[in-house]
C-alpha cells in the first residue's frame, strides 16, 4: 500500500473538482485557477501512480475507467472530511469558512440582498459566494453548499427548508402604455395587448396564471417578447413596453410610485415559496444555519 503524500492530497482534490465541473476550464474558473496549472497536476498525479485518468481531446475530457472508479472512492473520503471539519465548528464561537449559493435572481434580491450586509458584518470569518442563476442545476456537482428556488422545484432527494410565506403574483403596466392601449377589462382581453413573456430556467416560457375566487384564466400568448430575467420585464413594462406578470414584492417600489399600476387587480395568483435546499448526505453547515436564521428575522 503507497503513502498518500501532501501533493497527492492537493492533486486528489483537483482531480475531483475537474471530474465534477466536466472539464479544466471550468474547474479552473471555479477554483481561481489556470487550465494549464491544472493539467500539469493532473499529469503529475498520472505519472505518480502510474494510470490514466482522463481521455483528453480538443473538445472533452472524459474520465477512464480508472478515473471513475478514483472519483467514486475519494468521494467517500472527501465527504468525511468534509464532514469532519464542519463539526470542528460546533467549538468556534462564531461560523467561519467558505459557504456557496446557488439562488434564482428573485430570490437574490428579495431574500438575500436585505440581510447579506448584516450577515458579513456579524460573521466576518464566513466568506460567502453567491451565484445568482435561474438556470436549474445540480448544485452539489457544480460545488455549492446550498440553493435557494422555488419549493416546487427543489429536487426530492434534498432537505429543504421554506424561507418565507407563500408568493403573490399580479400582472402590472405603465400608465403611459395603458392609456394607448386597447380597453382591457378581462382576463382574455390580454390577447390584444403587448405581453412581456418569461423563459424560465428550465428552457420553458411561464404561462402566465390568474385566479380570481373559482375563476382560472391561463394566458398562453403571442409574446411581444421574452426574456429571461425579472429585471428586464420590469424595466420594459416601465418604459411603456408592455405588460409583465411577476411577484407583487419585485414590483413594490414602482406600485409605490406610481411607474407601474396594477392590471386587472382583482386576479392575480399565489405561487410557492422560496426554501433553501441542501444535500440529505450531509449536516447543515453551521454558517448555513447563521444564514438561515438571518433571513427569517427579516422576511419578506
Amino acid at each position: 500500500m503507497s503513502l498518500l503524500t501532501r501533493s497527492d492530497l492537493g492533486d486528489l482534490s483537483l482531480f475531483r473538482e475537474i471530474a465534477e465541473s466536466g472539464g479544466f476550464r471550468k474547474a479552473a474558473d471555479r477554483l481561481d485557477m489556470s487550465p494549464s496549472a491544472l493539467s500539469r497536476a493532473m499529469r503529475n498525479l498520472e505519472e505518480r501512480q502510474g494510470v490514466r485518468l482522463f481521455h483528453r481531446t480538443n473538445r472533452s475530457v472524459k474520465l477512464t475507467p480508472a478515473g471513475q472508479e478514483l472519483l467514486q472512492s475519494i468521494h467517500i473520503g472527501f465527504g468525511e472530511i468534509e464532514s469532519g471539519l464542519e463539526a470542528l465548528n460546533r467549538y468556534r464561537d462564531h461560523p467561519a469558512g467558505l459557504l456557496r449559493i446557488n439562488v434564482l435572481s428573485d430570490a437574490a434580491r428579495l431574500i438575500l440582498a436585505p440581510i447579506l450586509a448584516k450577515y458579513t458584518e456579524t460573521y466576518p470569518d464566513v466568506r460567502l459566494e453567491i451565484a445568482v442563476q435561474d438556470t436549474v442545476i445540480d448544485i452539489i456537482n457544480n460545488g455549492f453548499d446550498a440553493g435557494i428556488r422555488y419549493g416546487d422545484n427543489v429536487p426530492e432527494d434534498m432537505i429543504a427548508l421554506r424561507l418565507c410565506n407563500d408568493l403573490k403574483w399580479i400582472i402590472v403596466a405603465s400608465p403611459d402604455y395603458l392609456e394607448l392601449a386597447p380597453p382591457l377589462k378581462i382576463p382574455a382581453d390580454l390577447h390584444h395587448h403587448h405581453c412581456i413573456g418569461t423563459r424560465m430556467g428550465n428552457g420553458k416560457i411561464y404561462h402566465w396564471e390568474l385566479e380570481q375566487g373559482e375563476k382560472r384564466f391561463i394566458l398562453s400568448a403571442d409574446w411581444s417578447i421574452i426574456v429571461n430575467e425579472t429585471i428586464l420585464s420590469i424595466e420594459l413594462a416601465e418604459k411603456g413596453g408592455g405588460i409583465c406578470y411577476n411577484l407583487e414584492h419585485r414590483v413594490a417600489k414602482q406600485l409605490a410610485d406610481g411607474s407601474l399600476v396594477r392590471v386587472l387587480p382583482e386576479w392575480g395568483s399565489i405561487g410557492e415559496a422560496f426554501y433553501l435546499y441542501y444535500s440529505n448526505r450531509r449536516q447543515l453547515p453551521k454558517a448555513l444555519r447563521a444564514l438561515i436564521d438571518f433571513i427569517k428575522a427579516y422576511p419578506i
